[in-house]
Formats: structure tokens, C-alpha cells, sequence
């Protein structure tokens, strides 16, 4: 078989994606707290890149936004991205239904109302320095108190490697004690296998054994427990209350759950209101004893979009300007370094480090109008919603809003994720005003899943403890209403909120009564 060369010209459609188009694809997807953690590393990347320290820039009265950034930029010589100003307009069709002209948020408010509101701030802010001491940074100062100065609470792994110290004088016990406790969760149990640590350490397991139930002395009462029956037993015996009738209780805690008290009697021995009395100490137990000390501090949601009712029943959506990031692309900086670079490869790297930082700044710019114009087209669909509450939600998915405002749906499903909305309902994430449909049993309008759940929630809420309501029994209520719904889809809302069947609501509410 012969080799020979040969042209030839072929003409096709592909779809390439460049850095800065998965960049921009990226950034979409991103919570507040992970572009905020992105724009960083970039600031520190890119030496063009800086970040804007001052206040959004006043406007003239009538003055577009982007004129307004426009100048402000021009006059410092450097191209600013101030997302909080830049406002995506509604489709046409919709805007007499919902505003986002951020200027006219507080259109109810005259302008010397909010100075005022101001000046009394500042006012309030103010600290009267007159009667204040001198400030010393002497050890000898009575006024220094190095233990009031301490912010971190201390860990359980910390406070129960002191007591180790203390407990413990053999160097073999502890080196074992030390390696238990570092297996210790956060909730203070060890779940871990102990024939499985004493072939790691080579020690003998009887010694394991009995190292662990030197641990379980320690404070707080229960901690190192295997199981939550034994984390329990160890706080009766601390109270002297673990007898034969207690510890059949605790062998039998599934029974317990299922308030199974004809049973229970029978096995501990004793009258009902005798078991009834033991499950109200079982009750004033901590099942948890590792969680009162020092763990990850819960993380606050913060919402990207802010919706707030407006003059005439219109709707207020505005982005939350505190969680995007005010990026400057120094122009100045990059002319002068530009100038001087005397080699090839310098020159095409601050080209390349240019052409990124006004990349990012116009991928936020887009990011930031993208959300603007998902989030108003979700409270224009989801209107009932914010007006009368979550039993008038609509069914909607991503297509709808996807056409609504001409993208993808992919584009939708990536804004929507890791972004949250606060209204006077409350704080929502975006995905929760997407739900499926559920046919009405009258052939009109389809009703929302999380609707039809929060419905089921009311039912059973507000049923007598004489007349616990079957999931049969609901699903007749919510056919008469209009809701064709099925028992099997009953009875996995049901499940999805943790409400117990009807069997065991009626045994928790006889108890209660």
C-alpha cells in the first residue's frame, strides 16, 4: 500500500469552548460564598485586577446606570463593574406587572426622610471619647484580662484529652485513650470496632475494654458510648437509676419508639403509668452529650435576591449588591507595564492577563443580569405565591422560565442552584418555586407538590385526637377538593416530613392527653 500527502479543504460546524466560556459557564453555578473565594484567587492572580474599595458611584436624576458607571470609571481612568446597578428590564409583556428599578425601592420614601434616617444612624453611631481612659498595652494593667480576650469555645477531643492526663499514668493506657478519643464523632460516640483497635495497636483487647470504660467516666456523663442505649445507661447509673426495669426499657428502645406500652409493661415488669414514667426520664436524657462543646459554627444562608412589594401590587426584585463582588480592571497600570516590556513572552502575558480581567468582569456583569432576570420571572410566575402563601404555588419548571426570557434551560438550572430568595414569606432557594404538577380531579388547573404537601401538613395538624386521619381518609379530603392524588403519593409526602402514621399518631396523642 502506497503513502502519499494530499490537501484537502472540509468545511464544518463545531461548538468550541474556550477558558473564558467555561468560565463564564462556571461562575454561573456558583454560590455567593464560592465566587466571592473565585474573585479572590483572581485578584491575587492577575495583576490588573483590583478591587473596588469606594461606594457606587451617584447619578444624576434620569441618568441610565451604565452611563453613570460608565463616567465614574472614566474619570479614574480604570473600567468599573458595579453589578448592584446594573438592572436587567423585564420582557415587555410583562412590565407592568413587576419593577426593578432599584432607584424607586423606597419610592414611598421622600428623599429628606431617608437623609434624616441617616443622620440619626451616624448619630447613634457616634461614641463620646470625653470620659474615656487612656489606652494601655501593659501586662501589669488591671484592666487586661488575657482569659476574657479568648474567642474559641474548646473542642471535645480537647476537653477530653485533659481528663485523659489526669485519668490516665501508665504510658500504654494513654497512648490507647488517646487513640480512642481522637475516634470520638462530634456527637460523642465511638463507633468504631475495638477488636479492630487492639490488632492496630497490638495491645490486648480485655485492655481496650477496660481503657474505654475508664473513658466513660469522664464528663460530660455518657460520652464515648457505642450505642445509644449505653450512652443512656451511663447517665442513669450516674443518677443512680439504672434497675432491672430500666435496663429492660433500654434493650427494647425500638418498642419505645413505637410507644408500644402494652408490650414494654410486659417485658420490664411493671404497671403502664410505671413505663410512662420511665420514658419521660428516658426523655430528660441527652442522647448527644458530645454537641455542648465547640464545633463548626452554622454557616447563614444569604440571599442573592431580595423581593419586596411595591407601590400598586407591583413587585420589587432587586440583587443583594452585599454578595457580588465590585471588580475594577486597571487600564492605567496595564499601559504602563505594557509599555516597558522589552521581551515577546512579557508582552503576551499582560495581553493575556488583561484580556482575562475584563472577561471576568464582564462575565459577573452577566452573571449578575442572568440572575436578575431569572429571579423576576420566577416571582411573575409564583405571584399568588408571595401574595397569599405556599397553598397558591404553581407548578413550574424550567422550560417555562426558560422560554419566558429566552435561555436554555441549562442556563436556568445553573442560576437557580446554590441561589436563595428572601421575600416577606421567608428565605427560599430558588429550586424551591420549581415543583412538579399534580392533576386536579376536575379537569382545571394542575396543583403544585409542594402545595399539595403543605396541604397534607394542615390536615394532620388539625386532626382530632379522637379522629386521626388514615391516609385514605386524606386522600377522599383532598379528591373533594380537586386534587387527584393517589395513597401511595400520600403516604411518601407523608414520609418525606416525618409525620408518623396514623397508627402511631394515635398512640402519641393518647399519651399526650
Amino acid at each position: 500500500m502506497a503513502l502519499s500527502q494530499k490537501l484537502e479543504l472540509r468545511q464544518g460546524q463545531s461548538l468550541v469552548m474556550t477558558p473564558q466560556l467555561q468560565q463564564a459557564i462556571k461562575l454561573l453555578q456558583l454560590s455567593n460564598l464560592e465566587l466571592g473565594a473565585y474573585v479572590e484567587q483572581e485578584l491575587e492572580r492577575n495583576p490588573f485586577l483590583e478591587r473596588d474599595e469606594g461606594e457606587p458611584a451617584e447619578r444624576a436624576p434620569g441618568e441610565a446606570p451604565q452611563e453613570a458607571g460608565k463616567a465614574a470609571s472614566e474619570s479614574a481612568g480604570e473600567t468599573a463593574l458595579d453589578v448592584g446597578l446594573a438592572a436587567a428590564a423585564p420582557p415587555a409583556e410583562h412590565s407592568g406587572e413587576l419593577d426593578t428599578d432599584f432607584d424607586n425601592l423606597y419610592a414611598d420614601r421622600s428623599r429628606a426622610d431617608a437623609v434624616n434616617d441617616a443622620a440619626a444612624h451616624r448619630e447613634a453611631l457616634a461614641i463620646d471619647w470625653s470620659n474615656a481612659r487612656g489606652g494601655s498595652t501593659r501586662f501589669d494593667d488591671a484592666s487586661m484580662d488575657f482569659e476574657e480576650s479568648l474567642t474559641g469555645a474548646p473542642s471535645l477531643r480537647d476537653h477530653l484529652n485533659q481528663q485523659v492526663g489526669l485519668l490516665f499514668e501508665a504510658g500504654s493506657d494513654r497512648l490507647i485513650a488517646s487513640f480512642l478519643v481522637d475516634l470520638v464523632d462530634e456527637a460523642g460516640y465511638l463507633r468504631a470496632d475495638l477488636g479492630e483497635i487492639a490488632g492496630r495497636l497490638g495491645a490486648p483487647p480485655a485492655k481496650v475494654e477496660a481503657v474505654l470504660a475508664r473513658l466513660q467516666t469522664l464528663e460530660p456523663t455518657g460520652i464515648c458510648a457505642r450505642s445509644l442505649a449505653e450512652c443512656m445507661k451511663l447517665q442513669l447509673v450516674e443518677r443512680n437509676r439504672f434497675d432491672p426495669a430500666m435496663q429492660a426499657l433500654l434493650a427494647n428502645l425500638e418498642l419505645v419508639a413505637r410507644r408500644d406500652l402494652g408490650a414494654l409493661s410486659r417485658l420490664c415488669g411493671v404497671e403502664t403509668d410505671d413505663v410512662l414514667d420511665m420514658i419521660e426520664e428516658l426523655k430528660s436524657l441527652n442522647p448527644k452529650p458530645g454537641l455542648a462543646f465547640g464545633h463548626e459554627p452554622v454557616q447563614p444562608v444569604i440571599p442573592d435576591v431580595f423581593v419586596r412589594e411595591g407601590p400598586q401590587g407591583a413587585w420589587l426584585v432587586e440583587l443583594n449588591t452585599e454578595t457580588l463582588p465590585r471588580v475594577l480592571v486597571n487600564q492605567r497600570y496595564y499601559s504602563e507595564v505594557a509599555s516597558q516590556s522589552p521581551s515577546r513572552e512579557s508582552r503576551t502575558y499582560v495581553s493575556e492577563c488583561l484580556t482575562n480581567a475584563n472577561w471576568l468582569v464582564r462575565s459577573l456583569e452577566q452573571r449578575a443580569t442572568t440572575i436578575l432576570k431569572v429571579a423576576t420571572e420566577i416571582v411573575r410566575q409564583q405571584d399568588a405565591f408571595f401574595i397569599h402563601g405556599v397553598q397558591h404555588l404553581r407548578p413550574l419548571n424550567l422550560k417555562t422560565v426558560a422560554e419566558a426570557i429566552g435561555m436554555h434551560e441549562s442556563t436556568v438550572s445553573r442560576v437557580t442552584a446554590n441561589k436563595y430568595l428572601a421575600s416577606k414569606r421567608g428565605l427560599f432557594e430558588m429550586k424551591y418555586f420549581f415543583t412538579s404538577a399534580i392533576a386536579s380531579a376536575d379537569g382545571g388547573e394542575a396543583h403544585s407538590a409542594e402545595a399539595v404537601r403543605h396541604r397534607i401538613k394542615e390536615l394532620i395538624d388539625g386532626e382530632d385526637a379522637r379522629e386521626i386521619l388514615s391516609d385514605d381518609r386524606i386522600v377522599a379530603i383532598l379528591r373533594s377538593a380537586g386534587i387527584d392524588i393517589a395513597r401511595r403519593t400520600v403516604a411518601k409526602y407523608r414520609e418525606a416530613m416525618r409525620i408518623p402514621s396514623s397508627v402511631q399518631r394515635r398512640r402519641l396523642k393518647a399519651l399526650s392527653a
